[in-house]
């Protein structure tokens, strides 16, 4: 017997590959063999596994031996397939017709529920084989609900999520750290969750820097920026040490929020209590800057920094061209091709954002020509996106119409959206109305086409047709984006929105937008009257133009800033055309520098001047 097994296990370390090491030491100490050491054999074949054709080779042994219902060995079965990225046909091998599954115990079925909740692609079986455990009465332990809780998060679905959790109570690890980690970070996954997710923090007895790094990142997934600082804030309080992961989030958070003061202290707070600066940390402090209107610091990071990914690059890529800066994000490209890293998908995304925002048509078209010719990727809709926006900005709506016309796949909302500003933009008014009811029509539920429709109709002065597109608004249920802007100030962040009073000092900052409005007329401004989308007249027009929020956050920052000092404000849609003129004037009159982020990109205002150069 032991002469035939060592002849079969031979012959397939000899197919497989394997180091004959294991063999002959084997062979040499004559054991007997049994069903002990048929597991060992198996164990140690898997140890080895490297490739998937081997992976095949060790299940037939594994039947040959008779271990095709051993818990110890297919569950190191399962855990190699995971690692090979072979799950799927490991799982099928498991629990094929003639497995017997009634002896499977938790441990198996808790590798092969973590490798379906690793996957990018099949989550959902993770909660399939929790089913098929629960079914065959496997009780699950404390290993098998994060595992589970990771599946959920991953799938999304809230009232699935809250089956689970009722579970967890029922089998009693409700109190488990780690598994109430795991269930926050699951409702912060899962649609209208979030609220869950920080009763389930709250209540819980011993919070680690996990706990409070999952609900801060939580906070930052749904676009909670400010609840997320205020929770690191409780975080320092409560004595906790926040860690790489929790400061990544903190960044995001900062970034989101255009806070450039709280990143720098963040900054300074990383290095004071020594945490490790990881790759990912790194890429965070660089996208920290380059966001917040610091690009000159994020290009210094990104200089300094050693073990660069192509995160790293495209970060610094994308801040460039958020500031304008084509030129240059266009020659860091070519240096990142110089040092051979590969441009990915993301990395092209940022060089045409970079030649659209800075009128740089040709080369625009040159490099997304290169994504196939020269790199052999396939463009995706974002960069025919990103084709659009550049044409469509340097005026060329008709070329855009053309080139959309002749994209080999169907153009996106959000594409034919991009062409329809361009068309109120540049007076193709006809155009623009033709599109954006075919829009209406394919997406009857969604309210930013009927704000195009309406104000494409006050550009042509069709004031019946604009209300009756609000009424139709109203009646569905939907309503406009207010438009708001943000600013920083002694670490806190303000908010106003157009004709915002709520705010203690509203009596000086409106005495404010009255003086700088009587600065600016007397320096040459003129009210960009065709901004108010409003059957009223000039003078009411131009009262709607002051209480722009954009005016307010600037008047605001005035009053509480030294004379000379930069003011910073974000914007959470595209800056008006009005705004931006009398931006230019306010910087001069009142010899600051004033960065705006909107929706889009950066503008620098200094000394009457716009760094976009009126292009954007």
């Amino acid at each position: 017997m032991e002469s035939n097994f060592l002849s079969r296990l031979s012959s397939v370390i000899a197919v497989g590959g394997f180091e004959m090491q294991y063999f002959q030491t084997l062979k040499r100490s004559k054991i007997i063999i049994n069903t002990r050491e048929a597991e060992q054999s198996c164990l140690a074949l898997l140890q080895l596994c490297d490739v998937v054709p081997k992976l095949t080779q060790i299940q037939a042994h594994i039947v040959k031996l008779g271990l095709r219902n051993n818990p110890l060995v297919l569950t190191k079965l399962a855990s190699t397939a995971s690692d090979l990225m072979a799950i799927d046909s490991a799982s099928s091998f498991l629990f094929s017709p003639d497995s017997d599954t009634h002896l499977y115990d938790a441990f198996l079925f808790n590798t092969i529920i973590r490798a379906y909740a690793q996957t990018s692609h099949a989550k959902h079986k993770a909660l399939c084989f929790y089913r098929v455990m629960v079914k065959g009465e496997v009780l699950p332990n404390k290993f098998t609900y994060p595992f589970v809780l990771k599946g959920c998060a991953g799938v999304g679905d809230l009232n699935l999520g809250k089956s689970v959790h009722g579970s967890v109570v029922k089998f009693g690890f409700g109190d488990d750290v780690h598994v109430r980690n795991t269930m926050v970070h699951m409702y912060c996954c899962c649609g209208g969750g979030i609220e869950s997710a920080r009763k389930v923090f709250d209540e819980m007895p011993n919070s680690d820097s996990v706990s409070w790094s999952a609900m801060i990142g939580g906070y930052v997934r749904v676009g909670w920026s400010s609840d997320a600082v205020e929770l690191f804030r409780e975080m320092q309080m409560a004595g906790v040490r926040p860690d790489e992961i929790t400061m990544v989030s903190v960044l995001s958070a900062c970034t989101d929020l255009g806070a450039l003061e709280l990143g720098k202290w963040v900054e300074s707070y990383i290095e004071k209590e020594g945490i490790q600066k990881s790759v990912e940390l790194c890429n965070a402090l660089i996208d920290m800057f380059a966001k917040c209107g610091n690009v000159d610091k994020a290009l210094k990071l990104f200089r300094n920094m050693s073990g660069r990914t192509i995160v790293s690059w495209t970060s610094v890529i994308d801040g460039l061209a958020m500031h304008g800066r084509g030129e240059e994000a266009v020659s860091l490209f070519q240096e990142m091709i110089g040092v051979g890293v590969e441009p990915d998908d993301v990395a092209f995304i940022g060089l045409l954002s970079a030649c659209s925002h800075s009128g740089l048509v040709d080369k625009g078209k040159r490099y997304f020509s290169s994504m196939m010719e020269r790199f052999g990727r396939v463009p995706k809709i974002e960069h025919y996106g990103c084709m659009v926006d550049m044409l469509c900005r340097a005026g060329h709506v008709k070329e855009a119409l053309e080139f959309i016309r002749k994209m080999p796949i169907q153009p996106n909302p959000i594409v034919l959206r991009t062409l329809i500003s361009a068309c109120r933009a540049h007076g193709e008014l006809k155009l623009g109305e033709s599109i954006t009811k075919e829009l209406i029509r394919a997406e009857p539920m969604h309210e930013s086409n009927y704000v195009l429709l309406s104000n494409i109709y006050a550009k042509m002065n069709h004031w019946e047709k604009k209300t009756k597109t609000r009424e139709t608004m109203d009646k569905k249920g939907m309503k406009k984006i207010p438009g708001s802007t943000m600013i920083e100030l002694d670490n806190e962040i303000y908010e106003f929105v157009a004709g915002d009073k709520s705010h203690k000092q509203s009596k000086e900052i409106y005495e404010m937008v009255d003086e700088m409005g009587r600065k600016m007329k007397r320096a040459g401004y003129v009210p960009t009257t065709s901004e108010v989308l409003l059957d009223i007249d000039e003078e009411d027009k131009e009262d709607a133009l002051n209480r722009h929020s954009e005016k307010l956050a600037i008047a605001f920052a005035l009053l509480n800033t030294p004379p000379g000092t930069p003011i910073r404000i974000v914007k959470n849609l595209r800056i008006c055309d009005d705004c931006h003129s009398a931006t230019k004037f306010i910087s001069k009159i009142y010899s600051r520098e004033i960065v705006v982020r909107d929706r889009n990109r950066f503008h620098h205002f200094k000394g009457g001047l716009c760094s976009c150069r009126d292009f954007w």
